[in-house]
């Protein structure tokens, strides 16, 4: 079993504290899902947590199996077992969707152990079939000229060909009608059937959690945080809000009409 820890995280962007004391921990084999108003900093965490340079941590630890991992690079750390599903992938010209799922593989791998190409062709075949993805889109440039639901296709097959220890999924839900929302969710279902595997889903809906069932939901607010709980939580918030549990937590939090 793999853990993963955020103790105290502090975070600021251009000298403005988003991230004000994130504490969560999770191992592989559990589904945690982050939700919160906009603007609260959930995606904030995500990219803190993977080591986007734009965002500064000022405090705290990130512990990867007890190790924190803060001072690494971000290829070290996706090395380590972390994986981000972002909510807006970028386009790369020039390389091919098979050109960087092996190379990604790879990078994982010792020198004197990179995967077969026919062990290759036959995983990144399965796991196509499995996302309804055609055959043609292995050729064609990282998400270049992709639809917004075929990016986040695309995110979830780097996923399941990578095989990280953690996934943590931004907003993977945002933009895709509900079939495609089956597809994904199905993909990720899939990883989970492993034990050494874990998620932490960032969504403002409650819809994703109806297919990707979680085993621990947090809310965030105001940069921290505020409430812990089960699947049941997400129920609570979908029927009632962000203005209840505000409230009823005596947060001086201002909700705009769409977070509330």
């Amino acid at each position: 079993m793999s853990t993963l820890e955020v103790k105290n995280l502090h975070v600021e962007i251009e000298d403005k504290e988003i991230l004000k004391g994130v504490n969560l921990k999770m191992a592989t084999g559990e589904v945690h899902a982050i939700m919160g108003p906009n603007g609260t900093g959930k995606s904030t965490l995500s990219e803190a947590i993977m080591g986007n340079p734009a965002y500064k941590v000022t405090e705290g630890e990130v512990l990867l199996n007890g190790v924190n991992i803060l001072e690494l690079p971000v290829d070290e750390r996706a090395r380590a077992g972390l994986f981000l599903a972002m909510q807006y992938p970028s386009e790369i010209p020039g390389v091919t969707n098979a050109e960087f799922l092996r190379a990604a593989i790879n990078a994982r791998r010792p020198e004197d152990n990179q995967i077969p190409i026919r062990e290759f062709l036959k995983k990144l075949d399965k796991m196509m079939t499995t996302l309804d993805m055609t055959e043609e889109m292995a050729d064609r440039y990282l998400n270049e000229g992709f639809s917004g639901g075929e990016k986040k296709r695309n995110e979830i097959l780097q996923l399941m060909m990578i095989e990280p220890k953690f996934a943590i999924l931004d907003e993977i839900d945002s933009g895709l009608d509900i079939d495609a929302l089956k597809v994904v969710s199905r993909g990720v279902n899939e990883m989970l059937k492993n034990a050494e595997f874990g998620t932490l889903m960032i969504t403002h809906y409650q819809r994703l959690l109806n297919y990707i069932v979680p085993d621990v939901v947090h809310v965030m607010m105001d940069g921290r945080v505020v409430k812990t709980g089960g699947a049941e939580l997400a129920e609570k918030l979908e029927a009632e809000g962000y203005a209840g549990l505000r409230d009823e937590l005596g947060l001086d939090v201002v909700l705009t009409d769409e977070n509330v």
